[in-house]
């Protein structure tokens, strides 16, 4: 097999974003700030962050009405009633609760802290939170469509988010939105160096990327919130990240 070449460039000069902002157009700005156009298999990972302070989802607290189960849950966990009430209707249902930790079943499936609410790199972190997208995948198709209109490119876009894992220290970068690559790669059926079938190797393909493109972007103010991963090799898969839950009847876990 031929050496495959990867970079990752994280794009410079996206600035704080408001909502209403036309994330393309700052991504547009990003690559001619860096000297860079876009490439046909090119993959732009986007956090998830910019992507709901687009989309408006900063919600200030002052405004949140706890239930009773919320203050239930958060006397029990130590956490401010107010974000409870977020998490539980952002959830389908609480996995695991206790002192200061509240992990869910997010509402689009997957399991993670606090429902993916989050107030870091958040203006006034001490008065708003900041939900996760509606849709991501449907974010991650309006941001491939409108940069294709734009700039006559098929790229691929992830929306990540950072989750920590059950028994493994630290989090990763995961995808929460995928649209034109696969989000799973299945090489079921092909062999390993000696010829044997392989029967049950998957891999998360766009969460290996989200997380690929973290060690770069970071979590902390560093500011570089869009990373552009080329040199990626895929089939033409339009994917989506919900390709990546796994089915509850196989879910060990819950």
């Amino acid at each position: 097999m031929d050496a495959v070449t990867l970079t990752i460039t994280t794009l410079p000069g996206i600035p704080l974003v408001e909502p209403g902002d036309d994330l393309v157009q700052l991504m547009m700005d990003g690559l001619a700030a860096g000297g860079l156009n876009l490439q046909a298999g090119d993959v732009l990972v986007v956090t998830s962050k910019i992507v709901s302070k687009s989309e408006g989802r900063l919600v200030r607290l002052a405004a949140v009405k706890p239930g009773a189960r919320a203050e239930a849950v958060a006397a029990e966990v130590g956490k401010d009633p107010r974000i409870v009430e977020l998490i539980l209707s952002e959830s389908r249902s609480i996995s695991r609760q206790a002192p200061n930790v509240l992990i869910t079943e997010h509402r689009l499936g997957f399991i993670s802290a606090n429902a993916g609410i989050d107030q870091s790199n958040v203006p006034g972190y001490s008065e708003y939170v900041l939900l996760l997208p509606v849709d991501p995948d449907a974010s991650a198709r309006r941001l491939r469509e409108q940069l294709r209109e734009r700039t006559g490119v098929e790229v691929g876009i992830i929306i990540s988010d950072s989750h920590g894992r059950p028994f493994r220290v630290g989090t990763v970068g995961v995808a929460i939105g995928v649209a034109g690559l696969p989000a799973v790669l299945d090489l079921r059926g092909q062999p390993d160096l000696f010829g044997r079938e392989l029967r049950i190797s998957m891999q998360g393909y766009a969460d290996m990327i989200a997380s690929t493109a973290q060690l770069v972007s970071g979590e902390g103010a560093e500011g570089l919130p869009v990373t552009l991963v080329r040199g990626l090799r895929f089939p033409a898969v339009d994917g989506s990240a919900r390709d990546l839950q796994r089915d509850p009847d196989h879910d060990l876990y819950r």
